[in-house]
């Protein structure tokens, strides 16, 4: 295995994620692409008006970058923000979490995750 790996779009794939409702989630990097890896990344395309997540937990730290759109993350304490282009939020493992796109275009967001050591 090598200590980097290069990941062109035509080699990211589509995948379906739980909890994640009319929406596009594709994978740029899982933790097998290089030597000890444990990062994942991807990026989620949000239909407009009401495309997102449901509220969820991950085991794995978080942080969400917004590419593209407007973008409502609420947090289990009932915490709300409204995020838009260039805006992140880092979330703690298990912490519950949701996001909704509240735009009238699709909203683009690059999400990278850490699982746990195991």
């Amino acid at each position: 295995m090598a200590g980097y790996k290069i990941t062109k779009k035509e080699d990211s794939y589509t995948y379906t994620a739980p909890g994640h409702l009319d929406c596009k989630t594709q994978r740029l990097h899982d933790p097998q692409d290089v030597d000890g890896g444990r990062l994942v990344n991807g990026i989620t395309y949000f239909m407009p008006f009401g495309g997102g997540t449901e509220m969820g937990k991950n085991p794995a730290e978080s942080i969400y970058y917004i590419k593209k759109g407007t973008m409502k993350f609420t947090a289990e304490d009932g915490t709300e923000a409204i995020l838009t282009e260039g805006d992140s939020v880092h979330i703690a493992s298990n912490y519950g979490k949701m996001v909704t796109n509240v735009g009238a275009e699709s909203a683009e967001m690059v999400v990278i995750l850490l699982p746990p050591a195991k």
